[in-house]
């Protein structure tokens, strides 16, 4: 029998997080539930095997924006089966119990290549996504954008005002209200550093070698975006690369390949035709 994992079921939140590094050796969620973040957005759908999390499929509801609208969908996530319990069909049975609490609202997901072939069998088929770039020449000016940490309290409350109440990144394909999504790749140290531009913008950013990476906004009103690049880098750049599609911040950027890191699979769900990338900060 599955089992159904809510934000106040705390003893088999416990559980949950012995499973996920069963399976997904780099992350984790204590930190996270520490912060928390689980919220009743969040469900996990699990199969217990002697007391112990042995298979799941988690469903994070979401504000999703397509093409302007908000619709409200599912983003699935932490999907897999401990080792020894493969080959049973356990993921199935977890997947088709999560899927039918997402009923026919719109799901995606994001997978690693290596289980392309294991998603079309419930409906979900694959989306190109694109990365997204600009040339651009700066160098450092003015005081640097502070840096916010998310061990603080009233920061992850700042950032879940802005992410709510704000503007999406991107109308084209992005979400609104995603907060307790990106606080999960900070806390397992995926992200790079939350910086604030005033009091009503805040960016995750980073410089590596002469690219500025913008991996997405946060802001509760239109702003320039441009005015603020002397103040996130800390030695001259020559191009900035960007981690959701940036009609509104830079329209001049282009599409610079396929994204190849993780592929999104969608269900229920058409998206534009135009060339998009789903913020990765709202990768679950």
């Amino acid at each position: 029998m599955v089992t159904r994992i809510g934000s106040q079921d705390k003893d088999l939140q416990e559980l949950f997080c012995d499973y996920v590094p069963r399976v997904f050796r780099r992350a984790d969620f204590r930190r996270w539930c520490a912060w928390g973040q689980w919220s009743d957005d969040y469900h996990a759908f699990a199969l217990m095997d002697a007391g112990r999390v042995v298979a799941n499929t988690s469903v994070m509801r979401m504000r999703l924006v397509l093409e302007g609208r908000e619709v409200t969908g599912y983003q699935l996530g932490a999907v897999g089966c401990v080792p020894s319990h493969r080959g049973r069909g356990l993921a199935r049975v977890v997947m088709n119990a999560a899927l039918d609490a997402c009923g026919d609202a719109p799901v995606l997901l994001f997978a690693n290549p290596t289980v392309r072939q294991f998603y079309p069998r419930f409906g979900f088929q694959p989306w190109k996504q694109m990365l997204f770039a600009a040339t651009y020449d700066a160098v450092p000016e003015g005081p640097p954008a502070p840096t916010l940490s998310l061990d603080d309290v009233k920061v992850r409350a700042g950032l879940a005002a802005l992410s709510s109440e704000g503007l999406p990144a991107t109308e084209r394909f992005g979400a609104r209200g995603y907060a307790t999504v990106a606080s999960w790749t900070v806390a397992n140290g995926f992200a790079r550093p939350l910086r604030q531009l005033g009091s009503e913008a805040w960016v995750f950013a980073g410089v590596e070698g002469d690219t500025l990476y913008l991996d997405d906004v946060f802001a509760r009103e239109p702003f320039d975006l441009r005015a603020w690049i002397p103040r996130l880098i800390d030695r001259p750049i020559r191009a900035i690369r960007f981690g959701f599609t940036p009609e509104r911040y830079w329209p001049g950027a282009v599409a610079a390949g396929e994204d190849t890191e993780a592929d999104l699979f969608v269900r229920n769900l058409r998206l534009s035709p135009e060339a998009h990338r789903f913020p990765i900060m709202a990768h679950t």
